[in-house]
């Protein structure tokens, strides 16, 4: 297995999970927060996608999925395009609200789309490469990607939970 099998093993992870915890759920159960402060399912798969595509993009050198192909457009949540989900607070979370699951997984299967795209010829060497330098030390190109997977899988793994808590109501 090389560099750019195992990366697009990682992220088909978290594709088959997202596509798992968002299938069949109602609106409302998308919105579900077991109280004022927690994430909804839609908010957390919402920002996960967002992530990955903003981070993914950047790395790639090209433009988001969610401005380019009129994903922000089809959501239409009342923030800022650029807007990840990074550091929102309580009332920003109740505010992403979507028609169905079916946007939610669509989104993310674009985004996913193009992030296996992008791997497809990534190597070894590529990994090294920096892609953010406002860290100290600067971010390359591996931990960017091995970030996005973790933060991913974290999120996919609370709106499992979430999923759980919904399907008993």
């Amino acid at each position: 297995m090389n560099t750019a099998e195992l990366l697009t093993e990682a992220f088909g992870r978290v594709e088959g999970l997202v596509t798992h915890v968002v299938s069949g759920l109602t609106p409302k159960q998308l919105e579900y927060r077991p109280d004022d402060g927690a994430n909804s399912i839609a908010w957390l798969v919402w920002h996960l996608t967002r992530i990955q595509d903003d981070h993914v993009a950047a790395a790639a050198g090209t433009e988001q999925a969610w401005t380019s192909a009129g994903w922000a457009e089809r959501f239409g949540l009342p923030f800022h395009p650029a807007a990840t989900g990074y550091g929102q607070h309580s009332d920003e979370v109740s505010r992403v609200v979507v028609e169905s699951g079916d946007l939610l997984i669509a989104y993310h299967d674009a985004v996913y789309q193009r992030t296996i795209d992008y791997l497809r010829d990534l190597t070894d060497a590529d990994l090294d490469r920096i892609v953010d330098e406002s860290w100290n030390p600067p971010v390359t190109l591996g931990v960017r990607l091995v970030s996005v997977i973790s933060d991913d899988l974290q999120h996919a793994g609370q709106a499992a939970y979430l999923r759980g808590l919904v399907s008993d109501e």
